[in-house]
């Protein structure tokens, strides 16, 4: 039995004057008007402190501050202060039970950003994927991972490789990618990255083992990366990483340090071919059509030649029949009119003209320069002496005029 249980109150080593009065009979009203009235915790008022306080009666005092009840159960103060104590104790563990639930449902308030999506785990298991915003999950029970899907990460990479020509070049990429799938990136794979890093080891080998070295150190970067790319996003997708490839950068083709120079003036060498090259195509560029040019011109040039001796030939000969049927009609007139027609041709490109008389050893002199001078002045003033056929009668009759002269000095001796 406890000591403070109802009917072990003779034991109580608390308060001995309930020991030596508990045979005089008196009640406890009797006690409790014989205590101190200011002392908060019910002591007597013999000026003498008996002991420490009832620790019912501070329960009891402080369930009045409470504004809990007082029940007593069988009449007894120690037992009511039992009923009491029970109850209080009971308040207190369902205050801590609703405080402990409180909180346990405060810590499963979480909130989701614009650029993440939220990965919910229920007992260790893929439940769901949750969307930018404010949301809830029972905390021990669900675990959520935030995994920003709109960052652009990057992943550089440089290693020796083997190309198909047996040449060793050293390539370094850089890779851009961001989260597709954030369900598996976090539970496909143990470490993305990482393989993200393997998987593009294994298709930069692969491409590179299929390039020849020129092909990698020139021209053949661009269709490398597109070529690496395509490669690493088809890995990844058979992998189920969910990570997206936005770019591939080569960063430096060259080859190993250890041959850098020789390989610097194998490079130069093409590039100075390729300038060479350049320029030939630049000069035979502008030659070419400009030789074209001339060949064209030239060829033009033969056709209106041809087109003109034909013409002409074609002319000749036309007139040629002509004359012929114009000499079978009058053969001393065409004769006269041929030979007039030759000599006009032939004085045209003479500047003087010595004419050889028959019968005599004078042989005359025409300055024919000096007659179309003077035939030209006097077209100038005006003056119309004739055409060339006035000018070669007048020569004619000159010619007759002198050998008319020599003729008869001749006949007088």
């Amino acid at each position: 039995m406890a000591w403070n249980e109802p009917g072990n109150n003779d034991n109580d080593p608390w308060n001995p004057d309930k020991n030596r009065n508990s045979g005089s009979g008196r009640s406890d009203e009797g006690r409790d008007k014989e205590t101190n009235s200011n002392d908060p915790w019910g002591r007597p008022s013999g000026g003498k402190e008996q002991g420490p306080p009832d620790l019912d009666e501070a329960f009891g005092k402080l369930m009045d501050m409470l504004g809990v009840k007082k029940s007593r159960k069988g009449g007894g103060s120690n037992g009511g202060g039992s009923g009491m104590s029970g109850k209080f104790g009971g308040s207190l563990v369902a205050i801590a039970l609703f405080a402990i639930a409180a909180l346990w449902a405060a810590t499963g308030i979480y909130q989701v950003d614009q650029q993440e999506r939220g990965v919910v785990l229920r007992l260790g298991e893929y439940h769901s994927t949750v969307m930018p915003g404010l949301h809830w999950n029972p905390p021990l029970i669900d675990s959520v991972s935030k995994v920003n899907v709109t960052k652009v990460r990057s992943l550089d990479h440089k290693a020796l490789m083997l190309t198909v020509d047996d040449a060793i070049v050293e390539v370094g990429v850089s890779i851009q990618y961001s989260v597709q799938e954030p369900k598996n990136f976090l539970i496909n794979v143990r470490n993305p990255e990482e393989s993200l890093a393997q998987v593009t080891e294994s298709a930069l080998r692969h491409v590179v083992g299929s390039s020849e070295m020129d092909q990698i150190l020139t021209e053949g970067r661009e269709l490398l990366a597109e070529e690496v790319k395509v490669r690493i996003q088809d890995y990844s997708n058979l992998y189920g990483t969910g990570l997206l490839i936005s770019k591939v950068n080569v960063e430096n083709t060259q080859a190993p340090t250890q041959v850098q120079e020789a390989f610097d003036d194998v490079i130069k060498a093409k590039e100075d071919e390729l300038r060479v090259r350049n320029e030939a195509e630049s000069y035979a560029n502008g030659i070419i059509p400009e030789a074209r040019g001339r060949a064209q011109r030239i060829r033009e040039e033969a056709e209106a030649y041809r087109s003109e001796i034909v013409a002409r030939a074609s002319g000749q000969a036309d007139r040629f029949d002509r004359l012929y049927r114009e000499y079978a009609k009058a053969p001393e007139v065409t004769r006269q009119r041929l030979y007039i027609e030759t000599m006009e041709s032939v004085y045209q490109n003479a500047n003087k003209v010595i004419v050889d008389t028959e019968g005599g050893n004078n042989m005359m002199y025409l300055p024919l320069d000096q007659l179309m001078k003077q035939r030209s002045n006097a077209s100038a003033s005006g003056v119309d002496s004739g055409s060339i056929e006035t000018l070669a009668d007048q020569v004619l009759e000159e010619l007759r005029k002198r050998q008319s002269s020599t003729i008869r000095r001749e006949g007088r001796n």
